[in-house]
């Protein structure tokens, strides 16, 4: 299996830059939205942006400050290219389609087709067609019930979520998928966070982080890892900013040395555009791709040695110590230096910064949940916070930080296709259905299915999950294998070109738009990485006046199928939202009384036990010591392991730009970031073009062709590259332990002179 490319002619390699905002930021965004919004539209638009009478950014989930601490201008680089790429003035429209087939779209590139601007019409190819046509909207809803109930079985059918989908999309969407008869609810999550959600949920009972941003604020101890927040969740940084002037101590664990781990210059202070801004790591780990879990148990065994536990909070409110301690005091130091590639003096010191922190603070990311042992890892997190009491206690705590603006908003709102019993028991009896309760498929056995002939209908709530899922060449064949593809998008992406039998792209409303679905205004509502929830409106015009809302489409393809079934209101929740939160308070956990709280402003913090109140709704009623035993994988001579990484121009599979100047890019995204020793093992030089080549146990070869070497800093035996051009390499069947999660960061390759 290969991706034919041919090297970049443009591209070009600079020292990389070192500061991680400041004027190159501002200028970059700014220019990015003038260009494609223009600038009344960019104004009005980025004020709004974060703001609480305004619209939730579509970028990544990182909480908003209170109401009364929030900047004029609150949003990052990150935010203002997500607005500018959905406020997009150029249009889509019966006309592009009627010139480009599907076999020319299928070789122009992702950074192409989102430069063609936004999807304004309700389109479908039909079996055997060549492009894509306009369809009417109920002809669309008829044509998708038609494929539905034709099904013999109702789990042939797959209900995929984006992160973007807001609560009220999400609660009826997984409504719809249950009352047809299925649990087939794949999400984006089951790509990223998947490894969190289930760590968590086995220690300590709730698959959440566990801190609010004051707790962050103040820490005197915050560890990330595995996370590059200056590219991937720039709001972050003031949040470390503010942090570090409180007088925290910051350690990075990761295998790049990222600009935005080192340094941050805040636009919204004076001087904060070109001064030196403030320096954010005190201590940096360049670990080895995957030895974070070996990392963590020399750390408490390093912690245990030197007599550091909260044995209050141990024997209160934990259960499993003396067997983790038994297991950890038997660590051995020499797989841990080689599984981490870090010297022990460098452990014993972070051991010590531990040990006289008082209140820590533990950040993490996919650096950590996509490999094979990535929910080990993230129990042995918890063994950690566990030992020194460090949750439920102000200014400590977990705190996984999520990627996408309302992927922890979709799970809470039931999109999971291994729901509890419990949820499932409160959405039966307030719609009047027995739910099924077979578990349903994630994204990789989602993909499974289509392969091997056991699915036929695909539909995605937004996303692009054709480049956002591994093993690039078995995820399209399969989706091309599906007899219907359904596809709800604001820009046109990979997803569309490779379509099912039949096809339908439906055209929806941004979140920078106006909602006047059932003649009013209307709201919809998100949540963030630390459980808070909000209400998001839009206010620019839309981009068509035929775009429908995501509760629309969803309530008239559930209302074409299903029709009266249930007495389900489908039309009553199209046209009046706060009917669909009435709902919601009745049967999520921790919503009651969910549409009178989104009127506060700034929204409301959902419970969370370990948080609260040290309580730990596990089986055992306590939080988990948990032993996962330590193995160490060896890579052969001569092979590299990659991991898959965003560009600073990148926001998941949406690529706005072609440069990355924090790594020195520009210009192109061909590139593969290898350190010097493995350069000159391996013969080759900065500058060479390569293929990469995946090994795996299956024996196939998977290739992706024509990337230029550049030498970075980078582990030995290490290399990075970006996503998605990479994820040809991952088969689909490499997944990590217990989450099924595609493991994007753990690649066993070889690099070959180009063909």
């Amino acid at each position: 299996m290969s991706t034919a490319a041919v090297p970049e002619p443009d591209l070009r390699v600079t020292p990389p830059k070192t500061a991680a905002a400041g004027l190159p930021a501002v200028a970059v965004s700014l220019g990015m939205a003038v260009g494609q919004m223009g600038v009344a539209r960019t104004a009005r638009n980025l004020l709004r942006l974060n703001q609480v009478d305004g619209f939730d950014c579509m970028s990544c989930a990182w909480p908003d400050p209170d109401p009364k601490h929030r900047h004029t201008a609150e949003f990052c680089e990150n935010g203002a290219k997500a607005v500018a790429w959905e406020g997009d003035t150029r249009r889509i429209d019966r006309t592009f389609f009627a010139e480009h087939s599907l076999a020319d779209l299928e070789e122009r590139s992702e950074y192409w087709m989102g430069q063609q601007g936004r999807l304004t019409e309700p389109m479908v190819r039909r079996a055997g067609g060549t492009h894509y046509e306009p369809i009417g909207w109920d002809a669309a809803f008829a044509l998708v019930a038609e494929h539905l109930t034709a099904l013999d079985d109702p789990n042939r059918a797959l209900f995929y979520t984006s992160g973007r989908a807001s609560n009220e999309a999400a609660f009826v969407y997984q409504l719809f998928a249950r009352a047809f008869g299925t649990n087939n609810l794949p999400d984006c999550s089951n790509m990223c966070h998947e490894s969190t959600s289930v760590g968590l949920a086995e220690t300590i009972g709730v698959g959440k982080g566990s801190v609010s941003l004051d707790d962050l604020h103040h820490a005197d101890l915050i560890v990330i890892s595995g996370q590059n927040p200056g590219t991937n969740h720039p709001r972050m940084l003031s949040a470390l900013e503010i942090a570090k002037r409180n007088g925290a101590t910051i350690i990075a664990i990761n295998p790049l040395r990222e600009a935005g781990l080192l340094r941050f210059n805040n636009p919204q202070k004076p001087g904060g555009l070109t001064g030196h801004g403030t320096e954010l790591a005190d201590h940096f780990l360049q670990i080895r791709s995957n030895g974070d879990h070996a990392l963590w148990q020399a750390l408490g065994h390093l912690l245990l040695a030197r007599g550091v536990a909260d044995h209050a909070f141990i024997a209160a409110h934990t259960r499993g110590f003396e067997a983790w301690a038994a297991h950890v005091a038997e660590i051995d130091r020499d797989a841990v230096v080689a599984a981490t590639g870090l010297e022990w003096d460098e452990i014993e010191r972070t051991a010590d910064m531990l040990a006289s922190a008082e209140r820590i603070v533990h950040c993490w990311a996919m650096g950590i949940t996509q490999h094979r042992d990535a929910v080990a890892t993230i129990k042995e997190f918890v063994n950690v916070a566990l030992l020194q009491g460090m949750i439920g206690k102000p200014g400590a705590g977990l705190c996984p930080v999520r990627g996408h603006s309302n992927v922890q908003g979709d799970r809470t709102m039931g999109i999971w296709e291994r729901s509890p019993a419990s949820f499932l028991d409160a959405l039966g009896a307030e719609f009047g259905f027995e739910p099924p309760r077979e578990h349903g498929l994630d994204a990789v056995k989602a993909v499974a299915a289509l392969r091997d002939g056991d699915a036929d209908v695909f539909v995605g709530l937004g996303g692009n999950f054709a480049s956002a899922m591994s093993d690039t060449a078995v995820t399209e064949a399969a989706l091309r294998r599906a007899k219907l593809t359904v596809q709800i998008s604001t820009k046109l992406n990979r997803s569309h070109v490779v379509a099912g039998e039949t096809a339908l792209i439906l055209p929806t409303l941004g979140r920078t738009e106006k909602d006047r679905t059932g003649g009013i205004v209307q709201r919809v509502t998100v949540e963030d990485s630390m459980s808070a929830v909000h209400a998001s409106r839009g206010r620019a015009e839309p981009a068509s006046r035929q775009l429908r809302s995501e509760v629309d489409i969803i309530c008239g393809i559930a209302a074409a199928t299903l029709g009266s079934r249930f007495g389900i209101p489908w039309h009553d929740f199209a046209v009046d939202y706060d009917t669909i939160r009435e709902r919601i308070g009745r049967v999520v956990p921790g919503c009651a009384g969910y549409a009178e709280k989104i009127r506060t402003r700034g929204g409301f913090v959902l419970p969370h036990g370990p948080r609260d109140s040290r309580t730990f709704p596990t089986a055992s009623g306590r939080a988990e010591f948990t032993v996962s035993p330590l193995a160490v994988t060896a890579v052969p001579e001569g092979r590299l392991v990659l991991q898959t990484i965003r560009s600073h121009d990148q926001f998941n599979t949406t690529v706005y730009g072609l440069d990355d100047r924090y790594r020195g890019i520009h210009h192109g995204r061909r590139v593969v970031f290898v350190g010097s020793a493995d350069l000159a093992e391996l013969g080759l030089a900065d500058g060479d073009v390569v293929d990469l080549v995946s090994e795996w146990e299956d024996g196939i070869e998977r290739r992706a062709d024509a990337f230029r070497v550049v030498e970075y800093s980078t582990p030995k035996g290490c290399a990075a590259a970006y996503y998605p051009e990479t994820n040809p390499l991952i088969p689909l069947e490499s997944t990590a332990e217990f989450s099924n999660t595609p493991t994007s960061k753990w690649v066993v390759v070889r690099l070959e002179p180009s063909r």
